[in-house]
Parts: C-alpha cells; structure tokens; sequence
C-alpha cells in the first residue's frame, strides 16, 4: 500500500510538472508570434515592401503613443471609451441575465416573447445607433446604451436556454423538499447555470467594445472611437493603428478578468 501511495505521488507530480511545462511552452510560442508579427511589420515598413503612409509601422505607432500620453490626449479619451464600454458590459449582461431569469419565472410570458426575441436577435442592433441618439442625446447615456443594446439580447437567449436545460430530476428533489421557486432558482438554476453566464461575458467582452465604438463613431467627441475617426479624417493612420491596438490591448484585458473571476466562481 505504501509503494502505491509513492506511485500515486510520483504521477501526480509528474502530472503537475507536465501542466507546468505545456503552460510555460504556450506562453512562450505565444510571445513568439507576437515577436514575430510586430517584427515583420516594422521590417516591411521601413522597407516600403508596404505602404507605411497606411500602414504606419511599431516604432511609429510607438512614438505616437509616448507623444499622445505625453500630452494627455490619450488618457482622457482611453478613459472615457473605457468607462462607457464597462458600463454597457455590466448593463447588458445584468439586463440580460435578468430577463433570462424572468422568462424562466413565467413560462407563459417566454410563449408570448419568444418569436420576437428570435426577430431583436436578427436585427443589426448597430442600425438602431442613430434612433438612440436622437431619442437619448448625443451623450454618454445614448453609446453606453449601444454597448448594452448590442449584448442584452444573445445574453437573454443563451442564458435563458441554460436555465432551461438544468437537470429536471435535481429540480424534482427540490420540490419535494418544499423548496419554493425562488428557492430552485437560487440553489439549482443560478449556480448549474454560472459556466454559461461567464462564457457569456466573455463573448459581451467583444460586443461591448463594437457598441461603444459604433457609437463614438457617431456622435462622440471624445474616445478611442473618436480618434480613429478624426485619424481617418486627417489621413493620420498611425492615429487609427494606435487606436486599435490600445482597443485590443484593453479588451484583451478586460477577458483576462473574466477569466479570473471563471477561476474564482465555477468549480472544475
């Protein structure tokens, strides 16, 4: 028994060196390509294999980068587009998941709302950016609600469709404990169904970010969405470029913390 407790032992660290190592090796191979990227860009930049009047190149975009904090510009729009995409992240998902909670309370309510939730989630909500501002204003209010707009409706139906697919015999047990529906839907629902949720906001990550860009496209004056436009304007592209990849950077980001708060919330 003994010898077969050491067995055990020497795979499970074993085991664990082997995650260790596949892990340092993706993270390696994964910085490569970014070397890599970066470096033939610059290369076929400085060597007009591209143009770098549209292309610009990193060193540019770099300089341009230390210019625009230098000055402030950058932080007082990155703020601003930051703020606005959080807010629409939160507002969609909270709304979203609410409405899903909902259907799932009133099972009659979804037969009457169904079709028209199958028509919202065909809509581009993007087309609805300028009835939005004209019915909100030109202002923070209306982008923050094309951030949420464009989330609240694929989370409403992917959620709603977990809360659905919950195993019924554990909901049985439930009920013949004498559990209310609150009580099923606090103890079963919410917590069988929290891997979607997350999977959720991951997806809302990248929805939020198209929102509040379409709408700073629009209408604002200040933020990310702003300076590319202004970019496109003046012909400054390494502006747009700059722009862009402070938009990846930041919604690599903010993935990154769903990521965390996956490790944090659901159980493997």
């Amino acid at each position: 028994m003994k010898n077969l407790a050491l067995n055990i032992k020497e795979l499970h660290d074993s085991y664990k060196k082997a995650l260790v190592k596949e892990k340092k090796m993706v993270r390696i191979y994964q910085l490569l390509i970014f070397v890599f990227f970066f470096g033939i860009w610059e290369l076929t930049s400085r060597l007009e294999w591209i143009d770098p009047l549209i292309f610009s190149s990193p060193a540019q975009i770099g300089s341009l980068f230390i210019e625009k904090i230098g000055d402030g510009t950058l932080i007082s729009n990155g703020v601003v587009t930051l703020t606005e995409t959080i807010a629409g992240f939160l507002l969609g998902t909270l709304l979203g998941t609410l409405l899903a909670a909902i259907l799932w309370w009133s099972p009659f309510l979804q037969k009457i709302l169904d079709p028209y939730l199958v028509i919202l989630n065909a809509m581009p909500k993007v087309a609805l950016g300028p009835i939005l501002i004209v019915a909100m204003g030109p202002g923070f209010p209306s982008i923050i609600a094309m951030g949420a707009i464009i989330s609240v409706i694929i989370t409403t139906i992917v959620v709603y469709t977990s809360f659905k697919e919950v195993d019924p015999n554990y909901l049985k047990v439930l009920q013949t404990f004498g559990a209310t529906r609150f009580q099923t839907f606090r103890e079963a629902i919410l917590p069988s169904s929290m891997p979607t949720i997350i999977s959720t906001l991951k997806v809302n990550v990248g929805l939020s970010w198209v929102g509040v860009i379409v709408g700073e496209f629009l209408v604002s004056s200040k933020g990310l969405g702003y300076l590319i436009i202004y970019g496109f304007q003046v012909f400054n592209f390494t502006l747009v470029l700059m722009a862009l990849l402070l938009i990846a950077i930041f919604a690599t980001i903010m993935y990154q913390l769903v990521g965390f708060l996956e490790k944090k919330l659901v159980k493997r």
